[in-house]
């Protein structure tokens, strides 16, 4: 059984650590700056995005945020708090987010935040967690799921872990109730372990989401998978598909690639 209850404290605050950035050279006449770029390509994102989901319609998305938070997880848990936020951002022009995150660690600890539906909150929570030594738990995180589906509609599960120490067979059952409940399991690794590949790859085939590797300490593939998971669970595929035409829209592509039908797993 998961512990639903709040994980982690307010931080206190650790000072202005503001610095002043320093002024860069004029750009010559004609030629865009890169800021300038990147500011168009947002635009264009967020027009297309109101396009796809008239604000007077659109709903929130729920989105479970769920990390393994063993001992080796240290790592990717601190880089995930750093990029969290920008899930956030991404789907403003979609319809907002909430979020709950899971964790599990140490001697059969797994427990589940309240929902939240802005970064800081988020951080927040996930600063008063500390990874500890322990087996994985993916059973009960995908039991959690369902529980919180069964309530109120969950639009995606995301996950992040590098090892699987479960039956898998289990873990699959609990994956074919998620998809008839028409929750799709977004699973990303770390690393290479091949047991877990394999049932990570299962686990997405039978709920419709998606496997994708990412390198060890990449924090650009991961805010990239992230990010294209949150604008899924907030605007559906249609808004996936209108990331995935964006410059900086890699994550979005290779998740589509891996939710085509009969799709292995990259």
């Amino acid at each position: 059984m998961i512990t639903r209850k709040p994980v982690g404290k307010t931080p206190t605050p650790a000072g202005d650590r503001t610095r002043q950035a320093p002024s860069s050279p004029p750009a010559a006449a004609g030629v865009p700056t890169t800021e300038a770029s990147a500011d168009a390509d947002v635009a264009a994102f967020i027009a297309q995005m109101k396009s796809v989901v008239p604000a007077a319609t659109a709903e929130r998305g729920r989105l479970v945020f769920a990390m393994d938070a063993t001992m080796s997880r240290a790592p990717t848990w601190d880089m995930a708090l750093e990029l969290q936020g920008e899930m956030f951002a991404a789907v403003k022009a979609v319809g907002g987010l909430d979020v709950q995150l899971v964790y599990f660690r140490g001697m059969g600890e797994c427990r589940a935040s309240k929902w939240v539906s802005d970064p800081a909150a988020l951080a927040r929570l996930m600063r008063g967690v500390a990874c500890e030594g322990g087996l994985t738990q993916i059973g009960k995180v995908l039991n959690h799921a369902l529980d919180e589906s069964r309530r109120r509609k969950v639009n995606a599960l995301v996950y992040v872990g590098d090892s699987m120490e479960e039956d898998v067979d289990r873990l699959c059952a609990r994956a074919g109730e998620l998809a008839l409940l028409g929750v799709p399991v977004f699973l990303f690794q770390e690393g290479g372990d091949e047991v877990a590949a394999r049932a990570f790859r299962e686990i997405a085939r039978l709920t419709k989401g998606a496997f994708c590797r990412f390198d060890r300490g990449s924090a650009r593939q991961l805010r990239d998978l992230l990010t294209a998971v949150a604008v899924y669970a907030a605007g559906g595929r249609k808004a996936l598909l209108a990331l995935g035409q964006q410059r900086d829209g890699a994550g979005a592509r290779l998740l589509l690639e891996q939710m085509k039908p009969g799709a292995a797993g990259a």
